[in-house]
């Protein structure tokens, strides 16, 4: 996974439903990322687990940095020791190729 094109793919603007997956698209991106989950039709989620406070505001600011170059912003729900990190795509009311990538993305920035 770690050489998955989502990983050098840049988001690309979605304004309207075209951009939009299916049920079918959305399932073969999901099975390219490791432990994201759907949450029903429109959003894809992953709990990530620290050591403490500092490591998750570390993860915290990175996802952001993340977010800001991509222009692809998560929901982070924060926590001590965790952080769930939520991407849908707000323009399409659903998924979009989008929060796949930033998705990959993340998962690569834990790995280093």
């Amino acid at each position: 996974m770690a050489d998955d094109p989502l990983t050098h793919d840049p988001c690309q603007p979605c304004r309207d439903t075209s951009c939009r997956l299916d049920s079918e698209q959305t399932g073969e991106l999901l099975s390219r990322l490791s432990g994201w989950r759907r949450v029903g039709s429109t959003a894809i989620e992953k709990e990530f687990a620290f050591a403490g406070y500092p490591a998750t505001m570390a993860f915290v600011n990175i996802v952001a940095w993340l977010a800001e170059r991509e222009d692809h912003h998560p929901d982070l729900e924060v926590g001590y020791d965790r952080v769930t990190v939520r991407f849908t795509t707000h323009a399409v009311g659903g998924l979009s190729r989008n929060d796949f990538i930033c998705a990959a993305k993340i998962d690569a920035l834990v790995r280093i």
